[in-house]
């Protein structure tokens, strides 16, 4: 009987051992453990794109929009009123090239601005009215249209001064309440590349 004994133990304790390491294997590829780091909830590795993806599409803001819906029409009308005094003659070649000058500067700017507003899957317009700084009437563009030579140059100059300093007050609006980085960048280069421009502009005058 006692020689028996520790065989038995020995049984025992295999059959314990081999119980438990059939646990153990079996745990090791069961779906409800939860103390494996990164493995108990397989959705969780989505959320590094998935949160890159929102926060690109929500890289602007209402200010971004309006800066764009609002700026993209002002700058339309400086070019216009560059076309209008270029198709002239006896111009004075300083507010000639000037006139130039902002032509090549707004007219890839509403381009991109175009593309923003686009790309943002907003309208390209504003709905109801929205003021926009510094813009002419139609009796302003008249008077562009119908003037000659020196009252020209100097009719052009004073309205294109108070262009660019309402273009400025829509810019540091945006600077002020805007996130987009991009919109930002361009808001900032409005809004000292026509301050530079306004600056030209009464020097110019000052010499007519």
């Amino acid at each position: 009987m006692n020689r028996n004994l520790p065989l038995s133990v020995v049984a025992l304790a295999a059959a314990v051992a081999l119980s438990a390491c059939g646990s153990t294997s079996s745990g090791s590829n069961s779906p409800g453990m939860t103390n494996m780091p990164g493995m108990d909830h397989p959705s969780s590795m989505m959320t590094g794109p998935s949160a890159a993806t929102t926060a690109s599409s929500a890289s602007h803001n209402a200010v971004d929009t309006m800066f764009a819906q609002m700026m993209v029409p002002h700058h339309a009308q400086a070019i216009e009123m560059s076309d209008t005094i270029l198709k002239k003659q006896g111009i004075d070649p300083r507010v000639t090239a000037l006139a130039k000058k902002i032509k090549a500067a707004q007219s890839p700017e509403i381009d991109t601005m175009t593309g923003w507003l686009q790309a943002w899957g907003e309208p390209a317009s504003m709905s109801g009215d929205q003021s926009m700084g510094g813009t002419m009437s139609a009796d302003d563009m008249n008077k562009l249209n119908a003037a000659t030579g020196a009252d020209a140059s100097k009719l052009f100059l004073t309205q294109m001064i108070q262009h660019h300093q309402g273009a400025i007050t829509m810019a540091r609006d945006e600077l002020a309440q805007g996130s987009d980085k991009d919109a930002l960048s361009l808001a900032q280069s409005i809004s000292s590349s026509q301050q530079a421009e306004i600056s030209e502009m009464n020097s110019i005058l000052g010499l007519l």
